[in-house]
């Protein structure tokens, strides 16, 4: 066996050295074509990158747009990429010196954010060389960054609210920001106190300005809205809203403010009459004019929470000996060894073992008149045999020798 294991020893370090001298082999035979194998690899990557390119545009019906060093962006019937290029309402829009920025105004829901959205989105895919859903004529503008601020920024674990999370944004925003740059600003000021909102978002405008970067923001502030109206080199937009469908109508139409059209929106969405007609009767008079009274109030529904009534002392479930009971919130099954005490202690059998508990932590599942005969021995349940037995044998005679031991139940506290 000695010799076997010796020879085995002997074939495996061969096998090694064999596998070894051929990796070393095919290695050697690679290494003098590296410069080939690498110029292939290349040119893979760069065929593959190719046609995943095409195959992008042909699913998204895109072209190329025209890239400018010029201070020019010029959508032409654009498209969001994720929407549907057949219900999707193109967006138009074109922004070049000596303005700088446009400010959208209008609905909710009305595709503010979505405008903001398409506008990052295809000036990245046009820089990088990618077709972008869009008509002829488009015209983008290359930037050195896109920055931008859209959606709720709030974090808990961050320890950031609402406004927090958007000043934090846009402070990382103004300290890269260069004249070359594009910043999206979705609802600018929003999540603090109107006034000071509005302030904020003058001076952050007025800044973007000052540094003459291409910019564009939306907002539901009138005061942002009259800031933009009387400032040189900015350009108002709003999304076209048609009352009578009270439906928005995606359009993004220059030169217009809108308005947000709030209470028609809740109105389309199924807000309560009466709550539309106290909010217009604030707008018209302010939160101090008094509310009307409803013809038709809205209805409340019953709670759904189960309210039992509360015990008073000694009005309580007592239980009886033998009751089998649930154990809360443990749920788990027991049996009542003694029934309720005037402070609603109760003493239950749980696995063996007796435990001391509140009445209200009980609920009866099957009462011991259903489980047992009348005159049934509980004994057989709470006691030891060893218990059993003694009380057996000192019901007969005396007997020095036989003890019964019986022990209380624990406490809640100490079953902890």
């Amino acid at each position: 066996m000695q010799a076997l294991r010796q020879d085995l020893e002997a074939l495996s370090v061969d096998i090694d050295a064999e596998e070894r001298r051929i990796l070393w082999a095919l290695s050697d035979r690679v290494a003098a074509h590296e410069t080939a194998l690498r110029g292939a690899i290349r040119a893979m990557t760069d065929l593959d990158v190719i046609f995943a390119r095409a195959k992008l545009s042909t699913e998204m019906h895109a072209r190329p747009a025209e890239l400018t060093a010029e201070r020019r962006i010029r959508l032409v019937e654009a498209r969001h990429p994720l929407l549907d290029p057949e219900t999707c309402v193109p967006l138009s829009l074109e922004l070049s010196l000596p303005d700088a920025g446009i400010a959208v105004t209008g609905p909710n829901t009305g595709g503010k954010t979505v405008c903001l959205k398409t506008v990052g989105l295809l000036t990245l895919m046009a820089q990088s060389g990618l077709h972008i859903p869009c008509g002829e004529g488009t015209v983008i503008a290359l930037t050195d960054a896109v920055l931008c601020d859209i959606g709720d920024s709030q974090s808990i674990s961050q320890s950031l609210s609402t406004f927090s999370g958007h000043m934090t944004n846009i402070i990382r925003i103004l300290r890269s920001c260069s004249r070359d740059s594009l910043v999206l600003l979705d609802e600018l000021g929003s999540g603090t106190d109107p006034a000071e909102g509005s302030g904020l978002a003058a001076a952050i405008l007025e800044e973007l300005l000052r540094r003459g970067c291409f910019f564009m923001v939306t907002t539901h502030d009138p005061q942002i809205k009259q800031w933009a109206e009387q400032t040189e080199h900015v350009v108002t937009g709003r999304m076209a809203f048609d009352r009578d469908s009270l439906r928005p109508l995606y359009r993004l139409e220059l030169g217009k403010s809108g308005e947000s059209c709030a209470i028609e929106i809740a109105r389309r969405l199924g807000m309560d009459e009466g709550l539309l007609s106290r909010a217009k009767q604030v707008v018209r008079h302010g939160i101090g004019a008094a509310p009307e009274r409803l013809s038709r109030p809205m209805r409340i529904p019953a709670t759904r929470l189960e309210r039992l009534p509360r015990n008073t002392a000694g009005s309580f479930e007592r239980f009886t000996v033998g009751d089998s009971v649930m154990l809360l919130p443990d749920r788990v099954t027991a049996i009542v060894f003694r029934p309720a005490d005037d402070n609603g202690i109760v003493v239950i059998q749980l696995q063996g073992q007796k435990r001391t508990v509140r009445h209200d932590r009980l609920k009866l599942l099957v009462p011991a008149s259903e489980l047992y005969q009348p005159d049934y021995d509980f004994s057989i349940i709470f006691d030891t045999v060893a218990n059993r037995k003694a009380a057996h044998t000192m019901a007969r005679k005396f007997d020095p020798d036989a003890v019964i031991v019986h022990r209380e139940g624990r406490t809640e506290s100490e079953n902890a």
